[in-house]
């Protein structure tokens, strides 16, 4: 399987700061078996991240953004990737939510969204590093099955 990883920060973009929370997906993802072709960091501007994913979907199987779901006027990363998804997957990311709840209840302000476009599952997570470490934990709860689900599998 292969996964990309989109960082969105303008400040990890400047190189102000460490992008740690796209470079733990990445290790994680590393880690359970995944090829990860493609990681970028990109500024909080909705038209380059919507260029993006649009470029990365159907090149992998997934991609993970990092980033710009809070209230922040500069967060866009939901609002870019409802542009482009054919079917929202809002179970996702509510279980992420609610599984975050289960640690902090900031994790109410995450405006995260998930779906599909082709053949490919898009899925936000928050920028901080915390937030990721709880949203990897839940989404690779559910992931499999969603995979398989993707390639007509079934419920099985």
């Amino acid at each position: 399987m292969k996964a990309a990883v989109l960082t969105v920060s303008d400040s990890c973009f400047k190189g102000t700061r460490i992008d740690e929370s796209g470079e733990y997906i990445k290790r994680v993802l590393l880690e359970n078996g995944w090829e990860v072709p493609f990681k970028e960091i990109l500024p909080d501007e909705k038209k380059l991240i919507e260029d993006k994913l649009k470029e990365w979907v159907n090149r992998v199987d997934l991609i993970l953004t990092t980033g710009g779901t809070g209230l922040s006027p500069r967060d866009v990363t939901p609002e870019a990737t409802l542009e482009i998804l054919e079917k929202r997957a809002s179970g996702i990311s509510e279980f992420i939510r609610w599984e975050g709840l289960k640690k902090t209840s900031r994790a109410s302000l995450s405006r995260a969204e998930a779906g599909l476009k082709g053949s490919t599952l898009i899925v936000n997570l928050p920028g901080s590093l915390n937030a990721v470490k709880d949203g990897m934990e839940a989404l690779f709860k559910i992931l499999p099955h969603a995979l398989e689900m993707m390639a007509g599998k079934g419920h099985e």
